[in-house]
């Protein structure tokens, strides 16, 4: 009975909310995932603690079903990454978690936020682009590939 409960509220909306400490395990094998190099707990940990780190997941039945994070120097922040679930993704999570996540990061005096994200990303680059992000740089080289050439990191600048 219990699992047919988790599973039925598991398809409503995720609610959204500030990582903590806890989330490190869940946060680490969702970016394991999502990403050719994944963070360990520890890694994912050590960030979570520190004050200048801001996190918010997303939690659905239970589970996390995505996250974002930041890192806040001075009146500018960077967002070292996003990821959704797969079974979450193409439903507009990540840009729910994103607007939080901006007028969080507005609501404490950021005053401009950048990000580095794979050229070849097409769906997060038409995210980032949606939400005001401009090109401001581009990294060659930057993401290695299974094969073949390196792909370049675009650099993203957004005003608050």
């Amino acid at each position: 009975m219990m699992s047919w409960l988790n599973r039925l509220f598991a398809r409503g909306e995720p609610a959204l909310s500030e990582a903590t400490g806890r989330d490190a395990a869940s946060i680490a094998a969702l970016h394991a995932v999502s990403f050719r190099r994944g963070w360990s707990d520890d890694e994912v940990e050590s960030l979570l603690v520190d004050r200048r780190v801001i996190c918010h997941r997303a939690t659905a039945g239970g589970q996390l079903a995505g996250f974002i994070m930041s890192r806040l120097i001075e009146d500018e922040a960077e967002i070292l990454s996003v990821a959704v679930a797969g079974a979450r993704q193409g439903r507009g999570l990540a840009r729910k978690m994103l607007d939080l996540h901006l007028r969080r990061l507005a609501g404490l005096g950021t005053g401009t936020v950048f990000l580095e994200v794979d050229e070849h990303n097409a769906p997060a680059i038409r995210l980032y682009r949606r939400a005001g992000f401009d090109e401001v740089a581009r990294r060659p080289n930057y993401y290695p590939a299974a094969s073949g050439p390196a792909a370049a990191a675009l650099v993203l600048r957004r005003d608050l």
